[in-house]
């Protein structure tokens, strides 16, 4: 299947998460230069990790740029940012105008949104009362994250030796900022090991996502994908694609998942934001299946790409045209 709604090249620069700058970024309620959207290095996130983010995107369809499940987003951000008691100064409404604002005015036809909540300076020990709140959204051009070529033949991942945090540690269901830093020892792990992307296991050994990415394997028909107690993000890309496939007729079942059930999948594949619906061909050098994307996922991509670019009239409510 050819991904229909290209956001640029697709290259290797961008699979490693290279940016092309645009003119504005949005901070604090107004619209600011690119190279002027700057903090302190004594920010209190810079140190700590005080912070929740999130990961939103916008397509190319018939009516203009549309921003998928843009103000579910929001409201997330929102939510995770009052779980870590970060104070928001902005509603979710403001943040999905803003969003909106800004794709209109860096005049970006598709596009991958980063909003932001951090603290800036004010304080500098562990305890953050009195550090000063902010909140940024940057859009830019940003291809296929995991590469054109995974999208389209599938990935290979690795089994991380790092486990997935465990809830009474963080809050994995909240995009906080400083725990992502147990992802990035994960991607890291995986691509020094050859591997395209990980799958962490959590502290009682059942998968719990990708480095950045929820999992879905496929055996017998049906579709199998972690719980988000197991230490899943409840993605929203995860909770479409559930919802997609439900309504085309396939079972889905939350469950957990040991390792040796992704070796005997007949198919797996991840979703989210930045890797949409990627297929996995091998994990742990072991091919999935035939080793090359099955009918499921390839049908999963499909009702993906079909909804985020409006082809899918029942599920024009996801989209937010700009």
């Amino acid at each position: 299947m050819r991904r229909t709604a290209s956001l640029g090249s697709g290259s290797n620069l961008q699979k490693w998460g290279s940016m092309e700058p645009v003119e504005y970024i949005w901070m604090d309620g107004e619209l600011v230069d690119w190279e002027a959207a700057t903090v302190h290095v004594l920010s209190h996130s810079l140190h700590y990790g005080t912070g929740v983010f999130e990961g939103i995107r916008a397509y190319e369809t018939g009516q203009g740029p549309a921003i998928f499940r843009l103000d579910d987003h929001m409201r997330r951000l929102v939510r995770g940012a009052a779980a870590y008691n970060l104070p928001v100064n902005f509603s979710a409404d403001d943040l999905s105008k803003a969003a909106r604002e800004l794709v209109a005015t860096n005049n970006l036809e598709s596009c991958y949104i980063r909003p932001l909540v951090f603290l800036g300076t004010g304080a500098i020990g562990l305890n953050p009362a009195g550090a000063e709140p902010h909140v940024m959204i940057a859009a830019w051009r940003w291809g296929t994250y995991l590469g054109d070529a995974g999208f389209e033949e599938g990935i290979s991942v690795g089994v991380s030796s790092w486990r997935r945090i465990h809830q009474s540690m963080l809050i994995p269901d909240a995009k906080g900022t400083g725990p992502y830093l147990n992802s990035v020892l994960a991607r890291l792990e995986a691509e020094a090991n050859g591997f395209d992307e990980a799958i962490l296991l959590n502290m009682d050994g059942h998968i719990a996502e990708g480095s950045g990415e929820n999992l879905f394997i496929v055996r017998d028909g049906i579709l199998h994908t972690p719980p988000a107690q197991a230490g899943a993000l409840d993605g929203i890309t995860r909770q479409s694609v559930m919802r997609l496939l439900t309504d085309d007729g396939y079972e889905i079942r939350e469950s957990n998942l040991s390792r040796s059930d992704v070796y005997y999948a007949d198919e797996a594949f991840f979703t989210g934001t930045a890797a949409e619906v990627t297929p996995i061909r091998e994990i742990d050098h072991r091919p999935i299946g035939t080793g090359e994307p099955g009918p499921v996922t390839r049908r999963a991509q499909e009702l993906f790409m079909d909804t985020v670019t409006g082809k899918l009239s029942a599920y024009l409510d996801w989209l937010d045209f700009v």
